[in-house]
């Protein structure tokens, strides 16, 4: 009961209802004691009784707060109550009615403070796996803890903590969970394991079991990993890696060597982590490597990995010959987050430095020069007339120099000029000093393509004039700033921008402007830029043809 004194209980009898009841009626005799508070250990038997005034009533027992109790309500002054398994100390909250045959009620609470009494878990270790003992090296070990029990009715193992008290180095997921695996490392010597496990109940109770082990020593001290085979582009960088190595002194050193394949540059190779950039390729290629690990004690082990080459898919195109990286007002270093993906970085010009160019030219343009017969020349050689471009397989006209004042000059004068209409009627072009064609009959391009075809030049009859992509393959604008966006080492003769302002060449592109077909495109040599250009305009011309 609380806070009642012996006076007032007694009082209580005579008077009025009392011990922490009401009354729903003026009868202020009916009065209910529950009885003193009580402390009892979970699982326990206790009794309750209570007493009534007078003494004609009936009592009835029902659970307030606590801990859940299935037997109530209970009917009846005395009872016997089993106290509820708990977790941890709680009160029991029990109010006792009592009602009088007049209809008089009056209520009274009483507390049961209920200790729990945990019993402690029993921590038990077993190995599992591997089911055939004894173990061998790389073996999957398991321990399990899952025969660990809690001796509580409903008590269970909420925690459990894993030691390794003493043994080698090695490599644990978690030593957190109801089991434990490793794997059977290399051994030298027979090597004892002490293992703790440590758990905890849902009671807080916690328990240790320990458990010793012995794993044998291994044939084999020393295994050497090459790692996986891998398949990588031309210029990529591959990592050749044998870390995952495996020596019973723990420490070891290996030294790499190239076996088959086109010779690479090997860096750090005397690293358990060696490098190279793979090679520019034209065909799919396979290397082979060998690592050599060695130990402590110099015992060795060599094992091999295979490295697949494949082309780049770089397209038959040339790139634009930016070799530098740019935010909006100056040069930065290229893979910049905020600047990304710029031409420096993509393409055939981000491995010119690993090409291997069968000429020569700027980042990755390749060049070859050629002479009347279409015969390989030297690099420096000053002579040539024609150019093959070995990225595209596709072979240039190389202009003659100036060769006279318009329109007294050679066919293939670099400053003449047509109209990329076909062959013009005498009189059409009357062939004064202004025309800007050495014929004052025919200044029509189809007409220039047949006289140069008829010559055979550097042993072609197939020129043509070049589409609008081959054109714009000669631009490297790497070159802005400069008077002209092309390798004049190997395109010389180019006329001045300064004669019309401007350097723009047909392309066999005409352009869909409409329905008269009227424009074709040209590339303008002086700033990169393309323009649709009325056909009956002149321009220059730089013929084309496939090898």
């Amino acid at each position: 009961m609380r806070a009642i004194s012996l006076i007032p209980i007694m009082l209580c009898f005579f008077l009025a209802a009392c011990g922490g009841g009401s009354s729903d009626n003026s009868d202020i005799k009916t009065s209910v004691f529950a009885g003193n508070d009580l402390q009892v250990v979970e699982k326990s038997e206790f009794t309750i009784a209570a007493k009534g005034s007078p003494a004609d009533g009936t009592f009835t027992w029902q659970r307030v707060s606590g801990p859940i109790i299935d037997v109530f309500p209970l009917e009846g002054a005395e009872q016997t109550i089993t106290a509820p398994d708990v977790k941890s100390d709680s009160e029991l909250v029990l109010r006792v009615s009592y009602q009088t045959s007049d209809g008089s009620l009056v209520n009274d609470d009483l507390s049961v403070f209920i200790a729990s009494n945990n019993q402690l878990p029993v921590a038990v270790v077993t190995q599992v796996a591997p089911i055939n003992l004894p173990s061998v090296y790389n073996d999957t070990i398991t321990l399990s803890g899952l025969a660990s029990t809690d001796p509580d009715e409903n008590g269970e193992i909420s925690r459990y903590l894993w030691q390794l008290l003493s043994g080698p180095d090695l490599t644990i997921d978690s030593y957190t969970n109801s089991t434990l695996s490793f794997t059977h490392p290399l051994l030298e010597n027979n090597t004892n394991l002490k293992w703790q496990l440590t758990i905890t109940d849902d009671e807080g109770g916690v328990s240790a079991s320990q458990f010793d082990m012995t794993l044998n020593k291994t044939a084999q001290v020393i295994i050497a990993n090459a790692g996986a085979d891998q398949t990588v582009e031309e210029f990529d960088k591959v990592i050749l890696d044998a870390t995952a190595s495996e020596a019973a002194t723990q420490s070891y050193q290996c030294r790499w060597q190239q076996l088959t394949g086109s010779s690479e540059t090997l860096l750090d190779s005397q690293s358990c982590t060696a490098s190279f950039f793979a090679s520019d390729i034209d065909l799919n290629a396979t290397l082979s490597f060998e690592v050599q690990v060695m130990d402590l004690k110099g015992r060795t082990d060599t094992d091999i990995v295979f490295v697949d080459i494949t082309p780049k898919a770089l397209g038959l195109i040339n790139d634009t010959g930016l070799g530098e990286c740019y935010n909006n007002t100056q040069r930065i270093n290229c893979n910049n987050d905020e600047f990304p993906a710029q031409d420096a970085e993509l393409g055939r010009d981000s491995f010119a430095n690993r090409l291997g160019k069968v000429g020569k030219g700027n980042l990755a343009f390749d060049y070859t020069k050629l002479d009347e017969f279409a015969d390989e020349l030297l690099d420096d050689a000053q002579n040539f007339s024609c150019i093959r471009d070995n990225t595209t397989g596709l072979v240039w006209e190389v202009k003659s120099p100036n060769s006279g004042v318009l329109p007294n000059t050679s066919l293939r004068d670099g400053q003449n000029r047509y109209i990329w209409q076909g062959p013009v009627k005498s009189g059409d072009v009357t062939g004064s000093a202004n025309t800007t064609c050495p014929s004052n009959i025919n200044c029509g391009l189809q007409s220039y393509i047949d006289e140069v075809n008829a010559l055979d030049f550097c042993g072609g009859s197939n020129w043509r004039l070049p589409t609008y992509t081959e054109l714009l393959g000669l631009i490297d604008y790497g070159k802005q700033g400069q008077d002209i966006l092309i390798d004049t080492a190997f395109f010389p003769n180019t006329p001045s921008g300064n004669i019309l302002g401007h350097l723009r060449y047909w392309t066999s592109q005409t352009a869909v402007d409409g329905a008269s077909l009227s424009q074709a495109y040209t590339i303008d040599m002086m700033d990169g830029n393309d323009l649709a250009y009325p056909k009956d305009n002149t321009a220059y011309v730089r013929l084309v043809r496939n090898r």
